[in-house]
């Protein structure tokens, strides 16, 4: 009977153990950080390894990680790097994406790359051909110790524009600059409002010289080839009583509308019932 008893408990035993789940601390705990440069969001999530009494960077077997040997910069699955916009990462450009950061320590340089298909933690996979970014930079000593491997978004500049993307562990730091152009961005959205504010003008019948002043704006900031805003100035202008220009604004949308790639979307249409209405 004591067998048997001793026979269920163990089977209880066994199946709890199949079924719980036991939550503990990682060797390496999963590290983020992210800050906005600009209007570009700038990320990196890695696993933080840490010193642990050991030797880190050099060269022999008592060394973590060896120099002149291609690292995932980080524990587990490594360090992955993620920006909303392009940016210039240590002057080169670089896509909007994620990619993980790849580098080959050295006592006096360090090689750091970005690359587009991750190897996680196979350094052996790592092919060059796949790195966005390469750069190569001089590492210095840290202040004191760094026990667990970090990474920063440091140095933003007041402008805005640019950043450093720092690292350090044990008694290792180096970083790289960020560059970020948001200018572009910045007019894109100014000249959208343009037109949203001509398109709100219409619609209310109201301020029509203004909304016809902030189309011509938006369609001569190199937008002439987008046949439904000028279809909107038409009707602006038809709204002024302006007949001759409008038919004639209208005829310029019909035939932009006709040699776009993805079709016309209604609008040779509406355009020539904008001609009609007009005669």
């Amino acid at each position: 009977m004591k067998q048997i008893t001793n026979l269920l408990a163990l089977n209880l035993l066994f199946a709890f153990a199949a079924t719980a789940q036991i939550n503990t601390p990682l060797p390496s705990p999963a590290g983020s950080v992210s800050s906005t440069v600009g209007i570009t969001e700038v990320k990196i999530d890695y696993f933080r390894p840490g010193v642990k009494g050991r030797k880190i960077f050099g060269s022999g077997d008592e060394y973590l990680e060896q120099y002149g040997e291609i690292w995932r910069t980080g524990a587990n699955a490594g360090s992955m790097i993620s920006f909303s916009t392009d940016v210039k990462v240590a002057g080169q450009d670089v896509k909007a994406g994620e990619y993980q950061i790849v580098s080959k320590p050295g006592a006096s340089e360090w090689d750091v790359m970005l690359i587009s298909e991750p190897i996680g933690g196979n350094e052996s996979a790592y092919d060059e051909s796949k790195a966005v970014m390469k750069t190569t930079v001089k590492p210095s000593e840290t202040a004191g110790t760094v026990e667990r491997m970090t990474f920063q978004i440091t140095d933003i500049s007041e402008d805005n524009t640019s950043a450093n993307i720092r690292f350090a562990w044990e008694n290792t730091m180096w970083s790289i600059p960020l560059e970020v152009d948001f200018s572009a961005a910045v007019e894109d959205q100014i000249l959208g409002a343009y037109s949203a504010a001509a398109g709100y003008y219409l619609s209310k019948g109201e301020n029509l010289e203004t909304a016809l002043d902030l189309m011509n704006m938006y369609l001569d900031a190199g937008n002439s080839g987008q046949f439904w805003n000028v279809h909107t100035k038409a009707r602006i202008l038809a709204k002024l009583g302006k007949k001759k220009e409008a038919i004639a604004t209208a005829k310029d949308s019909m035939e932009k509308a006709k040699n776009w790639p993805s079709g016309d979307f209604g609008y040779i249409k509406r355009n020539q019932e904008l001609i009609d209405s007009l005669k």
